[in-house]
């Protein structure tokens, strides 16, 4: 009897107010993403600012208020929802949460029992109130991420395509970085807004270069968020909100879609939420497979005091690595003596630099199960072409700069080494200057014939669809095909028995243009701002900065704001300037319906 007055309760109720449905649900989500806010900041205040007994009353009350009225909006929409199992199935975790913090309410309120101080104690576990609070905190940083994603619908209003959209999202993430690393809990002793916004704008465009000492400067806190950063610039803020927009409620919009079916080149459009969530979970499972190699080794080496110490560095040289960041938690970078001979940890870094920098799209045709099966069942499938192109290019360029950095180098920067470190830094040199900046050697060191080498290495970059910048490695191989046919005189470009249509050969030398045009032109305003820098030193730091690699001669430190803002701009326009460039040469043009009679011009 109780049940069903309810229900008719409910019923009756929920016909009465269904005209005002959309009102009240428009009204919840409003105070979803303000309640969200809120917390979030509170959470930002409580770790960037010395704590006291004050900041932790308003901290926990924020989050007090803002956990009861996620339990009402969950209850709300209960009431109002006819398919009451439908919807408990939808939202299981949000249910979950509802329940474990009422029951939490109760024991504490009307029985005076912590269930987390018991599990503590009966666990063994002092700190698991702590961890628990940066669990509450983490969640609410997930779900305002959630809200923002809901919210990036209403940019659907301003007609912004693809392009502006990763411009945007990269300007949102750069600025919300160099504030946060702004606050007092992220530094030693302080740091100018220059070398912050440096600094998150070197995390967030996966570059490595630094205008102060990572491993000195950044606290611990510091740290996690420059981590933070080098993984949201890697993949991209619009995607990872996409992804929990994707997971929260099943939707992520048409336009978030399109974004990333042009970035990924995926085939077709209802293809990318699956292929997200696949790169998100592939992404993580690399860098967590890569945390745990150089964790195991770090703790059988006892390198550190403490396994938080050791599972943290591990864990961000995996993330920085795979990201192709090139930030490290050393002064000398890798090249310091804690690391500077562990091949395990170098030949762990190289193997991430390489997949990480080789693409989504390709490590995604190389491994994905399906496809492997598929491969062997059926004997003509092979490789896509960019997969093909990509993987073979890479090996070759690291092969070559290897060479090249072992003849160039005996007398130099390896000189004096055993044979066995010089072959390993040969090969660590030449992964790491493509796209990622880590060192395992003195780059003050490193003579100018090599150092042109590594000017062209970081001008190709690394792949389509990866972590790393550049040209690309496959626009560098339609070059390279397009003169030698021009050489030969064929009349048609063949890649592996696929021919190469002349507008795909257009946008690569479109691309080269735009990206020479502009180091040419940051170069040039460097030599004014810089003037007392060799040019060579200059050229090698601005071309790092626009192949998002992150080496450096060690003239970061020294340059004045004006040339660190000219680092920040080239870094920005290197990240997102050539990819979306390549978005908008990716746009179906309409065809002309006319054509001029044929010129003839003069060349070479």
């Amino acid at each position: 009897m109780p049940i069903r007055l309810f229900i008719h309760i409910r019923e009756k109720l929920s016909l009465t107010i269904w005209d005002n449905r959309s009102i009240i649900t428009k009204l919840f989500s409003a105070l979803s993403l303000l309640i969200s806010t809120i917390a979030l900041l509170s959470i930002i205040l409580y770790y960037g600012f010395p704590v006291s007994d004050k900041t932790m009353f308003w901290s926990r009350v924020i989050i007090k208020a803002s956990f009861s009225f996620y339990v009402i909006k969950y209850f709300v929409f209960l009431f109002l929802n006819f398919k009451i199992r439908a919807y408990i199935r939808k939202n299981w975790f949000e249910g979950i949460v509802v329940l474990f913090l009422i029951a939490n309410f109760i024991m504490i309120y009307f029985f005076d029992y912590h269930l987390v101080n018991s599990v503590s104690n009966l666990l063994s576990l002092p700190h698991l109130t702590s961890y628990s609070l940066i669990f509450i905190q983490f969640y609410f940083f997930i779900f305002m991420l959630i809200e923002i994603s809901k919210a990036s619908k209403a940019l659907s209003s301003f007609n912004l395509g693809p392009s502006a959209l990763m411009l945007l999202s990269f300007v949102f993430l750069i600025l919300t970085g160099s504030f946060l690393l702004m606050m007092p809990e992220m530094t030693t002793s302080g740091i100018s807004y220059v070398d912050a916004l440096f600094t998150s704008t070197s995390a967030c465009c996966v570059t490595g270069l630094t205008a102060v000492d990572t491993a000195t400067c950044f606290t611990l806190k510091g740290k996690v968020i420059v981590m933070m950063l080098i993984q949201f610039g890697g993949i991209n803020i619009i995607s990872f909100a996409t992804f929990f927009a994707t997971f929260s409620r099943g939707a992520s919009g048409l336009k978030n879609q399109s974004i990333i079916k042009d970035i990924l080149s995926a085939d077709k459009l209802s293809s990318t939420r699956t292929l997200l969530q696949e790169i998100i979970f592939f992404s993580i499972g690399i860098e967590l497979i890569g945390t745990i190699c150089i964790y195991t080794y770090w703790s059988y080496t006892g390198a550190f005091d403490s396994r938080a110490e050791t599972f943290f560095y591990s864990l961000f040289h995996s993330v920085s690595a795979f990201n192709n960041a090139g930030f490290g938690l050393w002064t000398n970078n890798i090249y310091d003596s804690a690391v500077r001979h562990s091949y395990f940890i170098q030949t762990v870094i190289m193997f991430l630099i390489f997949f990480g920098g080789l693409g989504f799209m390709a490590m995604q045709d190389l491994f994905d199960p399906r496809r492997i099966i598929e491969r062997r069942r059926i004997k003509w499938k092979k490789l896509q072409l960019t997969t093909r192109v990509a993987l073979y290019t890479s090996i070759v360029l690291i092969v070559v700069g290897a060479a090249f950095f072992f003849i160039l180098e005996q007398n130099k920067s390896i000189a004096g080494e055993d044979r066995v470190s010089q072959i390993f830094a040969s090969f660590f040199q030449s992964v790491s200057s493509r796209t990622a900046g880590f060192n395992s050697v003195d780059m003050s060191l490193v003579g100018q014939p090599m150092l042109i080498i590594f000017i062209v290495l970081m001008f190709i970059g690394a792949s389509p669809g990866s972590t790393g910048g550049g040209i690309k490695t496959t626009t560098f191989y339609v070059l390279f095909k397009s003169a030698m046919a021009t050489l030969t005189g064929k009349k048609n470009i063949e890649i592996r028995k696929s021919s190469i249509s002349f507008s795909l050969v257009d946008q690569a030398y479109t691309i080269v243009l735009f990206s020479i045009s502009l180091i040419f032109t940051s170069t040039f305003m460097l030599t004014i701002t810089e003037d007392d820098i060799d040019f060579i030193k200059l050229l090698f730091e601005e071309v790092s900065a626009f192949g998002t690699v992150g080496l450096s001669t060690g003239i970061t430190f020294g340059l004045t704001d004006a040339g660190k803002l000219i680092l920040i701009l080239t870094m920005y326009i290197g990240r997102v300037g050539t990819l979306t460039l390549g978005l908008a040469l990716a746009k179906k043009a309409l065809s002309n319906k006319y054509k001029y009679s044929h010129g003839s011009i003069l060349i070479g």
